[in-house]
């Protein structure tokens, strides 16, 4: 029963993504993209200087909401991290070296996807009483039908995918099965920890996720480049196994049992949407609690965050296990890149667990606090009660049964549908956003 059930998710899962979701995010991203006149790359300059520009800028305790790099780093911290390192690597092992090409399509469309979003959900958000705002999806839908239900359910979807089973379960198999840990005492330290840092809200998340992220992102950065130096007669010849694998499909070798154009392509985006939260609608309701009064502003900045998420930290995680030959080997995913690491660094084993909590949870904080503020939407009194009296017993129920594959397919499938009714919203309300950056903002970097 319990195997039946998780067949026919899958089912619904690759069905929806390759003719639903995958079709619709290239539709509107490309709508987006000529009516904006391809901002998102046209101003990639423009926007990198203002990434760099708030570090400049101090909170404002007169303002309400916090920090813009705040929001920003706390929506990173939800997408940038395990996600970069294990949910890309399944890519490439189910739909062959030419998943990376369609991951970098995806994100290129999906920058302008997210910027939209995150703008609807800022130009839409109302005041609340902890001095900041609510917005997100729930609310600019509101704006794009007079149907009640439809913000409704992308809430209680939100809650869904706000107990990120996945990542839990790959957190605390990992420093069980590599440190030799008892299961248990991981569950509940990860479990306390989890509900400790969501105590203060997005803003402690931020806090947290604003010193984690740097540190990681110049760690893994600094190894992955050390190994590329050291391959780097190898790594023309993976460029183009990426490009003809990307149109020809792969042919089965070694532990990989072969893939078509469609299974790389399907892979590739859905594993780019699922790994920068394109649409998914959790970076809308973190970023809308921004003290920057431009929504422009604040949207620009996730053009850059997926620049670093794809096309750098995925880039190089999908590079490290292609260029030590391990991609097709039939790996677990959540040791595949430690492994293409500990070739070269060998002390790196010890360390991984270590990096891997770190990591895993920056991304499960960030989303739990989104879970929290759509359980908040559904009911404003008790939902952030009921919301952690929800969660617990989810993160303990799939902590010990199911596949990390099977968890993936539950967020995956959760993903889509928040993704699927988000862009109808978008594509409703795309008249009412603007690209146009302040001028007073600097280019020069």
């Amino acid at each position: 029963m319990f195997e039946a059930f998780f067949y026919l998710l899958a089912l619904i899962d690759k069905y929806v993504w390759d003719y639903v979701g995958i079709p619709a995010i290239l539709l509107l991203g490309i709508i987006l993209s000529i009516e904006s006149h391809w901002f998102q790359i046209v101003n990639f300059r423009k926007i990198t200087a203002l990434f760099f520009s708030f570090f400049k800028t101090e909170h404002d305790t007169g303002k309400r909401g916090i920090h813009p790099l705040k929001a920003f780093f706390a929506s990173l911290g939800g997408c940038m991290g395990i996600g970069n390192i294990v949910v890309v690597c399944t890519a490439v092992q189910i739909g062959g070296p030419g998943a990376v090409f369609w991951m970098w399509i995806a994100a290129i469309i999906g920058m302008i996807v997210k910027y939209a979003e995150i703008y609807l959900g800022i130009k839409y958000r109302v005041k609340n009483q902890s001095d900041s705002y609510d917005g997100g999806p729930m609310y600019f839908l509101q704006k794009a039908t007079s149907n009640s239900w439809i913000p409704r359910i992308v809430s209680a979807l939100l809650c869904i995918y706000g107990a990120d089973m996945y990542m839990f379960r790959i957190i605390t198999h990992t420093m069980t099965s590599m440190w030799g840990l008892n299961h248990y005492l991981v569950v509940f330290f990860l479990l306390a920890a989890i509900i400790y840092a969501t105590r203060r809200g997005i803003e402690g998340v931020g806090t947290i996720t604003s010193i984690t992220i740097p540190i990681f992102f110049a760690v893994f950065s600094s190894v992955s480049i050390f190994i590329f130096i050291k391959n780097i007669a190898l790594l023309p010849g993976i460029f183009k196994l990426i490009f003809t694998s990307a149109f020809t499909g792969h042919a089965a070798v070694g532990g990989f049992a072969g893939s078509t154009i469609l299974m790389g392509m399907s892979h590739g985006m859905k594993r780019a949407c699922y790994s920068s939260d394109i649409a998914i609608g959790y970076a809308a309701v973190i970023n809308s609690e921004t003290e920057e009064a431009d929504p422009a502003k604040q949207a620009a900045l996730s053009i850059f965050g997926i620049f670093l998420d794809t096309f750098v930290v995925c880039t190089m995680s999908v590079l490290l296990i292609l260029v030590t030959g391990l991609w097709n080997q039939g790996i677990h995913e959540g040791h595949i890149v430690a492994l293409a690491i500990e070739n070269y660094i060998s002390f790196i084993a010890i360390l991984w667990p270590a990096f891997i909590f770190l990591l895993g949870y920056s991304n499960i904080i960030a989303i739990f606090s989104v879970g929290q503020k759509a359980a908040q939407f559904l009911s404003p009194h008790y939902g952030k009660s009921l919301y952690i009296g929800y969660a617990i017993p989810i993160f303990l129920l799939f902590s010990f049964i199911g596949t990390e594959r099977q968890l993936l397919t539950i967020m995956s499938t959760v993903g889509v549908l928040l993704l699927i009714i988000n862009l109808w919203g978008i594509f409703v309300l795309r008249k009412k956003i603007s690209y146009s950056l302040s001028e007073t903002i600097d280019p020069k970097i």
